[in-house]
């Protein structure tokens, strides 16, 4: 039985707690939260699991194997330092850390250790996102041209990390997951319409070594909920709402070919394709759950998550070089330099590097 301690019962924290009371081969003995009207919540919800202890008790416990963290961005580096250090397991929100640095020490430490670095990817767990990578993987998009994201609502305005961080981050992941192929430069604008609040609403554009490009846009001050992706392939697109109750994934037929054929060379050199609208059944199993569960398969286990901290390092290294887009008015970062053997950490991609330049 895998012993787990869960620090942090905000937004987020409820829904893991809730998971771990009833997942297989473990059992939650405490939860950490400074906030003592939630308390009352947290023991009827969590049953036995010890209420209003401090984080050093519960990583002295030796009964305690893996510990959750759930609290703002800032803090994760250093409970989840602690943490791994103390020789627990680790699952924790995202992002993983603030800063690239913060990353690379959690993974160090927990390789060193031999522990579970696992983030709340939580999208990858999905059955829509996991049909995707199959489909992707076997082909039937043809060559990935391109991805594109609406990710807007109103609020939930964070004060801890902007809207970047916030809602891209979950694109990030699920790219991350579905591709092959990792970005090599990004570029951003936002801004923020609220004194006193981080940027709320925010364009991402993210260009990789081939001719694929990925576009997300981010935005907490929308009059709608709107979460829905386009991945464009040389073959099919789909076009991925997670609002959809029913049909969240749509498959097109559709696409465009060009002819080099000169006996047409006076007609439209390109065609259009226009064939059926699939829309697949997919597994509804709870995301969460999965994603809990399989932590504790690796826990037992110790075998690789599907969401390790090297994920996390990815999605942070994207979201720092963003950040440094942003401050800079949207001028392209090359990723690489934020990567280990990288140049130096703010370097900035001139007009004159061809390689993101894909003209033809």
């Amino acid at each position: 039985m895998i012993g787990v301690g869960l620090i942090g019962f905000g937004y987020w924290g409820p829904n893991l707690a809730r998971n771990f009371v009833g997942a297989e081969g473990a059992e939650l003995r405490y939860v950490a939260e400074r906030d003592t009207s939630r308390h009352k919540i947290i023991r009827s919800l969590c049953g036995s699991a010890q209420v209003g202890v401090g984080v050093d008790e519960m990583l002295a416990d030796e009964s305690v194997h893996a510990v959750v963290i759930a609290t703002p961005a800032a803090s994760h580096y250093d409970l989840g330092l602690r943490a791994l250090e103390a020789g627990k397991h680790v699952l924790v929100e995202k992002p993983m850390t603030s800063n690239v640095r913060e990353a690379r020490r959690l993974i160090e430490t927990a390789e060193s250790r031999g522990l579970t670095l696992m983030v709340d990817h939580t999208f990858i767990y999905t059955g829509a996102v996991r049909y995707i990578r199959s489909l992707i993987a076997s082909g039937a998009l043809g060559e990935i041209l391109y991805y594109d994201s609406t990710r807007i609502n109103l609020g939930l305005f964070q004060h801890d990390v902007d809207v970047l961080w916030d809602l891209a981050v979950h694109d990030l992941s699920i790219m991350a997951y579905l591709f092959d192929e990792e970005p090599v430069a990004v570029s951003a604008l936002g801004m923020s319409h609220v004194p006193g609040t981080p940027t709320n609403i925010a364009y991402l554009t993210l260009t990789f070594a081939s001719n694929r490009i990925a576009h997300i846009n981010v935005n907490w001050l929308a009059p709608v909920k709107i979460r829905r992706t386009i991945i464009g392939g040389s073959r099919k697109m789909i076009v991925y709402d997670d609002l959809e109750p029913s049909e969240k994934i749509k498959i097109y037929d559709k696409g465009v070919h060009v002819t080099n054929n000169p006996d047409a060379i006076q007609q439209m050199r390109v065609g259009y394709r226009i064939g059926d609208m699939l829309a697949p059944n997919l597994d509804a199993s709870e995301a969460l759950r999965s994603e809990v569960q399989h932590f504790i398969d690796c826990v037992s286990s110790g075998k690789t998550p599907e969401t390790p901290g090297a994920m996390g390092l990815k999605v942070v290294q994207i979201l720092e070089a963003a950040s440094i887009s942003m401050r800079r008015g949207g001028q392209l970062i090359n990723i690489e330099t934020l990567r280990p053997g990288g140049l130096a950490h703010d370097s900035v991609i001139g007009s004159e590097n061809a390689i993101f330049s894909h003209q033809g």
